[in-house]
């Protein structure tokens, strides 16, 4: 069992009933998936870049990148219908925790000049979106194979029916909220 599943049943769950007032457990806010994605513009010219891309979203993740094509053709982008554009992973279960344990320990404190995930980044349903600007904090990508630095987009989707609600679940899990 995954180390983050037997801390949110004994430590957070507990936790979360105190703080909310509430006896039923199902009530409770939980992580059920996270969408990690990259945005690989400069596919449309070199197809190398979006290879390389779908490889460490793999590596990182433990589970096979799929492709995202572009839904209208853009001609200022030199972009048409079809192109592929991007690359995701959708995580659940204990890939799901064993990806966020990884991100909160190993991560993010490796992030140049790191203080804290902006806490803004909820969307009024208490869902997370945060940004981390290269692949190569994470241990499982060899910094030698990185030869583009490429950007990806963390969402975490929760439960929770408000965004005080998915704060206090990430802030339990241990999720670093920069101080304002």
């Amino acid at each position: 069992m995954s180390r983050l599943i037997s801390e949110y049943r004994d430590r957070i769950v507990p936790q979360l009933q105190e703080s909310l007032g509430r006896s039923n457990v199902h009530s409770l806010p939980r992580l059920e998936k996270i969408v990690v994605s990259m945005g690989v513009g400069k596919a449309v010219e070199d197809r190398k870049r979006l290879d390389q891309a779908m490889e460490h979203l793999t590596q990182l993740s433990g589970q096979k990148a799929e492709i995202c094509r572009a839904r209208k053709s853009v001609s200022g982008f030199r972009l048409r219908e079809g192109y592929p554009i991007g690359c995701r992973v959708t995580l659940r279960g204990r890939r799901m925790y064993d990806f966020f344990d990884r991100l909160i320990t190993l991560a993010l404190p490796r992030v140049r000049d790191f203080r804290g995930v902006n806490p803004k980044g909820f969307d009024g349903r208490g869902n997370y979106n945060c940004g981390i600007t290269e692949q190569a904090v994470f241990p499982e990508v060899d910094p030698e194979s990185v030869s583009y630095l490429q950007g990806m987009n963390i969402t975490i989707v929760t439960s929770a029916q408000t965004d005080d609600e998915g704060r206090l679940l990430l802030t339990a899990f241990g999720m670093p909220f920069r101080k304002s």
